[in-house]
């Protein structure tokens, strides 16, 4: 983390003396904070205004709870007596300034990593490999937004050597920024695809907005890209990056592509177009995670890991938590995807559920896709059209928008294997998907970070696990 004297990060900040209030220049700061809840000693704490709240009611507190200063925003009134300030035009561009002055001060090597799908299952697959050589750390969670990777930037300790941080985005500009601060020396793009479209309306803005991460890149730097997606690749055409480039994909045609692959609920066997890697396991589910894997081993391997280093790193992944976590009670196996839901990640996960063991019998709980703005009915309803009546036993869904999965899902499926409850309906799906849960069958629970789901699937384990719904 971040340990710098009050004095060093006011001129980090470019802040005069004048904007220190109470402040000693020669007291360290260890890290920072946003939230009182978290305060460590030493830390400085940075109030954020929000539309239901505001940091700055809580400085007093933060100083109570060890923080040795605080900033505070120059329009702010009620500046209280004889807490350390330092004075600052907006408390969160100054967060972002301080998180820019910092990552230039270090000689940590950062690995930039955005996309619509992807991205925090890449970054998790990437920093198990440079863990194996180097000193390593990763975005924290989902910690990828104006706030979350500048305090990504400050978290990292002076003698980390590679650094994997993840950058999302809603709208426009805002990968532009986040690159500006991190300055990857090596830049990845997962995937565009449709998500927020509700923000960006269409799909060619999307690409637009992934492909800002290059506004940062480090000059001669490496960039990595999905060339899978013609959206993207077109766009790409059209500028002239200082950087290496290199395509990754299903199609043989990339620089880097699998040559084949084998999944069991355990994870993935595959090889790629270079033999000397030899077969390679990944501990994870679905051939999107197999090409995730990809762009992780390129980037690995530009870094200077071996092949060896490779193999080795896929075995010790640690995935963030409810992306196909795996989870069993008996003989029935819990596919857990609930972070969050949109077309490509449901259809990769619905993929995924129908590839594995195909002796046993499929469920599939399916909630409601956000922010796909005007195209929201079609999209619910291709997917409904998309679900196979021979690979699948049972469809579930719950809310308004997943409706019309079921609507046109049913008229394919028989009589009574899919149904729709609505977000009030909990227990009556809770219900229904104990009275299918066979002892030996597979689960796949998959919906928009706002249904919660994953206390759907605590609650069928539990339930599973005393004997109910077990046949």
């Amino acid at each position: 983390m971040i340990r710098r004297t009050i004095g060093q990060i006011a001129e980090m900040l470019e802040l005069g003396r004048d904007r220190l209030r109470s402040a000693a220049e020669d007291v360290e700061v260890h890290g920072v904070s946003t939230d009182t809840r978290t305060i460590r000693p030493g830390n400085l704490y940075i109030p954020i205004r929000g539309p239901r709240f505001n940091g700055h009611d809580y400085v007093r507190q933060a100083v109570d709870a060890g923080a040795v200063a605080a900033l505070w925003s120059a329009d702010e009134p009620d500046a209280p007596e004889g807490v350390p300030l330092l004075i600052v035009g907006d408390t969160v561009a100054a967060l972002q300034q301080l998180a820019g002055a910092y990552r230039r001060q270090l000689r940590t090597r950062v690995v930039g990593i955005t996309g619509s799908n992807g991205k925090t299952s890449t970054k998790d697959i990437l920093a198990g490999l440079l863990g194996t050589a180097f000193r390593t750390q990763k975005t924290a969670g989902n910690l990828n937004n104006e706030l979350g990777v500048p305090l990504t930037l400050l978290s990292l300790a002076e003698e980390t050597e590679m650094a994997v941080v993840e950058m999302g985005m809603s709208g426009l500009r805002e990968i532009a920024l986040l690159s500006s601060l991190a300055r990857p020396d090596v830049a990845i793009i997962t995937s565009v695809s449709e998500v927020h479209l509700a923000d960006l309306l269409t799909r060619e803005r999307i690409a637009q907005a992934k492909l800002e991460i290059l506004e940062g890149l480090a000059p001669g730097g490496f960039f990595i890209y999905n060339a899978d997606n013609p959206l993207l690749t077109d766009r790409l055409a059209l500028l002239t990056p200082d950087a290496d480039l290199l395509a990754f994909g299903e199609a043989a045609r990339h620089d880097l592509y699998p040559a084949s692959w084998t999944m069991n609920e355990a994870g993935i066997t595959f090889e790629v177009n270079d033999p000397v890697y030899g077969p390679l396991f990944l501990p994870m589910l679905g051939k999107h995670q197999l090409l995730n894997a990809l762009g992780a081993i390129a980037a690995a391997r530009h870094l200077g890991l071996s092949p060896e280093q490779i193999r080795q790193g896929l075995l010790r992944v640690e995935a963030t938590g409810m992306r196909q976590e795996v989870a069993y009670a008996g003989k029935l196996m819990m596919i857990n995807d609930t972070y969050k839901s949109n077309p490509p990640s449901l259809r990769a996960a619905l993929d995924t559920l129908m590839s594995l063991q195909p002796h046993k019998r499929k469920i599939a709980v399916i909630g409601s896709m956000v922010e796909l703005g005007e195209e929201s009915d079609a999209l619910h309803t291709a997917i409904g059209e998309g679900l196979d009546p021979q690979r699948l036993d049972r469809v579930l869904t719950i809310g308004e928008a997943a409706a019309r999965i079921a609507d046109a899902a049913a008229r394919r499926f028989p009589a009574g294997a899919v149904k729709a409850f609505a977000e009030n309906q909990r227990a009556a799906l809770l219900a229904a998907l104990l009275a299918e849960a066979d002892s030996d069958c597979i689960v796949l629970v998959k919906g928009s970070r706002s249904l919660k789901l994953e206390e759907l699937v605590t609650e069928v384990l539990a339930r599973v696990g005393e004997g109910e719904g077990v046949r």
